[in-house]
């Protein structure tokens, strides 16, 4: 006869301090799992890493190393223990795109944001090299005047050759929806994960040598070298995006989901509640041991907060920016229109042009 196992029933849901520490401690860890992949992804759709710094990565990477250190050393849960590694390995992962689309150098230059599409005639119209020079004006007006090899026969028609439609760009709102839904996902899969975790979760009553968190000297000073690399990995991001005037290629969800992972982290921490020595707590004693937890936590509290802070910095850039990316797009857009128009009276003056062969032409009154 066999036997099926089955998950143990959960208890009643009672939103305690202990459960609120839980929520926003699988929310977190739902947010840093994700954290990488829409950075990731723009840099692979848009071939391309020139938002994004270098420097800021590597300081990143840095502070993740010691985060590990420090974890170890302090002795963390596994489970942050196994999520640190894994920020690593994702850190090496944008580290391996920004060389590869950028080139093996630890600068970080402000290259102006992409250009907008060519125009409809398929030829990039930038400044002038030894090549163009010569042969720019040519392929305008033999694409405006479809004179192209094809139409070297008689008997194939001079079509204008139509351009492609450019991809449409999202729209503001249409852009906020994406992002709200894609936090609300995050938030609602750390909810998940922590209401099927709770009949699973240990109910060990703690000893008296395990409620007084102790600290360890080296564990501190690792903590608190990845809390200074976390808060100066920000600066060189600001900087570069304040020098190139410009978000483009920085995908905003990589920091709302770590903006997110970091509030939540630092809500879990807090929501925190102490256990005493005896089944009542003598006077002053939570606040000893809830005091002496924050202390061996501080390190954690400081890198936390202190980027959540600076996040806010690079929020106001992508407002800022995006207001003049939107304005300059609104110029190209009516600049394309112009010379669509312009286009067009070309090629209704084209139609007044004689396109028989020139045999034919004899007793023509066209030119």
């Amino acid at each position: 006869m066999t036997t099926v196992k089955v998950a143990p029933p959960t208890g009643p849901l009672n939103l305690d301090v202990e459960a609120i520490s839980g929520i926003c401690g699988s929310i977190s860890i739902a947010a840093w799992v994700v954290v990488f992949s829409p950075q990731i992804i723009e840099n692979f759709r848009r071939n391309s890493a020139d938002g994004l710094s270098v420097q800021f990565i590597i300081i990143w990477l840095s502070g993740d190393v010691f985060n590990i250190l420090g974890a170890v050393l302090q002795g963390v849960l596994p489970t942050m223990l196994i999520l640190a590694i894994y920020y690593a390995i994702a850190d090496f992962v944008l580290l391996g795109q920004c060389f590869y689309y950028k080139g093996f150098t630890w600068r970080d230059e402000a290259a102006p944001p992409t250009p907008t599409p060519n125009p409809p005639n398929g030829h990039a119209t930038g400044a002038p090299t030894e090549g163009t020079a010569l042969l720019a004006d040519y392929f305008d007006q033999r694409e405006r005047r479809g004179s192209g090899w094809s139409h070297l026969s008689p008997v194939v028609p001079m079509m204008p050759e139509r351009s492609a439609a450019p991809l449409p760009v999202p729209t503001k709102r249409q852009t906020f929806l994406w992002n709200a839904v894609a936090i609300l996902m995050v938030c609602a899969a750390g909810v998940l994960g922590w209401f099927l975790s709770r009949g699973y979760s240990s109910r060990k009553p703690s000893t008296h040598g395990d409620n007084l968190p102790t600290l360890d000297l080296w564990g501190q000073i690792f903590g608190w070298l990845c809390a200074a690399l976390y808060l100066g990995s920000r600066l060189p991001q600001m900087l570069l995006n304040f020098r190139r005037k410009s978000t483009e290629g920085i995908s905003i969800l990589f920091f709302l989901f770590a903006c997110l992972g970091n509030l939540t982290y630092v809500l879990s921490i807090f929501a925190y509640d102490p256990v005493c020595r005896e089944a009542k707590c003598q006077p002053g004693e939570a606040s000893r041991i809830y005091g002496r937890y924050l202390l061996v936590n501080a390190s954690w509290l400081a890198g936390s907060l202190g980027t959540l802070l600076l996040d806010l910095g690079i929020f106001a850039q992508f407002f800022i920016y995006d207001q003049d990316d939107f304005e300059d797009r609104d110029e190209e857009r009516n600049a394309a229109v112009d010379d669509d128009e312009s286009i067009g009276e070309e090629d209704d003056n084209d139609d007044n042009w004689d396109q028989r062969p020139l045999l034919e032409r004899a007793e023509s009154d066209f030119p």
